[in-house]
């Protein structure tokens, strides 16, 4: 028989999610994710008390994690069951590395790099105006919606300011999957970047086996030496 965890996610998969799942609370959202529950069998399946059992579903309510699916018949009175919600599902990793590895490769093989370039970064376009940012809001507003953007995709970023240059320089790369054979995604989160800053941004990612992103922003008023000077998206 698989184990909870088996059902949950990929085997030896590092972070907190580990240790979510292996905690009671996380078997009971493994056990809902794959059916509704009722009190009892979540408890027989856990070899728990009933009244253990919903002092966990009372957390996980409150968390916003499950939520009460209806009632089944009882033997003296109705059961409530149990279901899971949609932000509990962003618990369980989705490994879409592989599959977007293949569509990028294909896509460009079909339509060469240039094309697929120009489509990503229409797509980086589209991003940036659907976070419907007010045009005059601040340089602290607009750098602080490109690291929420960051969240979003999975990874973590901070702002690092010197001598006229923002630095978004990301803890790791939230697209390492594919940007090691397409660095077409990267200039779509370049566009991204540049249209939610409202200036140009140039790409400074480091490309090792861990990559990270690296973005700079030219801050109004700062001019390049002249050495420093390179193409910069709009």
């Amino acid at each position: 028989m698989k184990s909870l965890r088996s059902l949950a996610m990929p085997a030896n998969i590092p972070g907190w999610s580990n240790r979510f799942f292996d905690s009671t609370r996380g078997k009971i959202v493994i056990l809902l994710r794959h059916d509704l529950h009722t009190v009892s069998e979540l408890a027989k399946a856990l070899n728990l008390t009933d009244n253990a059992v919903r002092a966990h579903l009372a957390t996980l309510e409150g968390d916003g994690l499950v939520r009460r699916s209806g009632e089944r018949r009882g033997f003296r009175k109705p059961h409530h069951s149990y279901e899971l919600t949609s932000d509990a599902e962003a618990l369980f990793p989705k490994r879409y590395g592989p599959l977007l590895e293949r569509i990028l490769s294909a896509l460009k093989k079909r339509f060469g790099s240039i094309r697929v370039t120009s489509v990503l970064r229409a797509v980086g376009r589209e991003i940036a105006n659907s976070r419907k940012l007010a045009a005059h809001a601040s340089l602290d507003e607009r750098l602080d919606q490109i690291l929420t953007v960051f969240r979003e995709f999975g990874g973590q970023a901070r702002v690092e300011h010197t001598d006229g240059i923002a630095l978004i320089r990301g803890t790791t790369c939230p697209l390492a999957a594919v940007t090691g054979n397409h660095t077409e995604v990267c200039q779509m989160v370049q566009t991204l970047i540049s249209e939610i800053a409202g200036m140009p941004v140039r790409q400074k990612c480091h490309r090792t086996p861990m990559p990270k992103c690296c973005f700079e922003l030219t801050l109004p008023g700062r001019k390049l030496p002249r050495g420093r000077r390179k193409p910069a998206v709009r």
